[in-house]
């Protein structure tokens, strides 16, 4: 994927707002925020500001007037230019072509997990996966309201994504901590006989100088790792 000029995805909602017409900082915001584009793009006013700063200084936008009604601060209104269109349009092909390697907060749990002992993981994995299937229910009664006010389903596709995505979540989640609580997760119980070991005053380079020995058979992949 090609190295934007502005690589915030903040900017190429900015650049899809002005390439439909000309609008000022709030403006904008409001767009993205009545559409639900919150839900899928980080927005706050000021990393909105320090966007449009960014894309004007790389000619991606331009200021097209100033004005001000009664005590309000002055407020510019920007427009898109070529070159922001032609970025805009780009950007967008190589996001939804282009799959990225994203590095998430619970795959870096997942990788790390060993560090805390197995029912702990357990637990922590059974309060996550209730947490999800309460955003899955608040994400479901926004879908019906959508559908009975008749919202085509090209506007809240990123919706119907989000959901496809904490389902697999919940499921994984889910079936993770049964496993773990069964015994039925490959290497639980060398796992599980390490916090042992560890609570009772061993040191991990204790354990590890004869892991057979203090951890079982399954731990012969220590003595000769791959």
């Amino acid at each position: 994927m090609a190295r934007r000029r502005v690589a915030n995805p903040l900017a190429l909602a900015v650049l899809s707002c002005l390439d439909e017409r000309p609008m000022h900082p709030y403006e904008i915001s409001t767009t993205l925020r009545t559409r639900g584009k919150e839900q899928s793009i980080k927005l706050n006013y000021g990393s909105l500001y320090s966007v449009v700063d960014a894309l004007q200084r790389h000619g991606l936008i331009e200021a097209q007037e100033t004005t001000r009604e009664g005590r309000r601060p002055e407020r510019t209104t920007y427009t898109i230019t070529a070159a922001g269109r032609a970025e805009m349009q780009e950007w967008l092909s190589d996001l939804l072509a282009t799959p990225t390697r994203e590095y998430t907060g619970l795959e870096a749990g997942l990788s790390l997990m060993a560090a805390l002992p197995p029912d702990d993981v357990a637990t922590l994995l059974t309060k996550r996966s209730q947490t999800l299937r309460m955003q899955l229910g608040a994400l479901e009664k926004a879908e019906e309201i959508g559908s009975e006010v008749g919202l085509p389903e090209l506007l809240v596709v990123e919706g119907h994504y989000r959901h496809a995505l904490l389902r697999a979540e919940i499921d994984f989640v889910t079936d993770l901590a049964e496993r773990i609580k069964n015994g039925n997760l490959g290497g639980v119980n060398v796992w599980r006989r390490m916090h042992e070991l560890r609570s009772g005053g061993m040191t991990f380079e204790q354990i590890m100088a004869d892991p057979v020995g203090h951890l079982g058979p399954e731990a012969a992949i220590f003595e000769n790792p791959p």
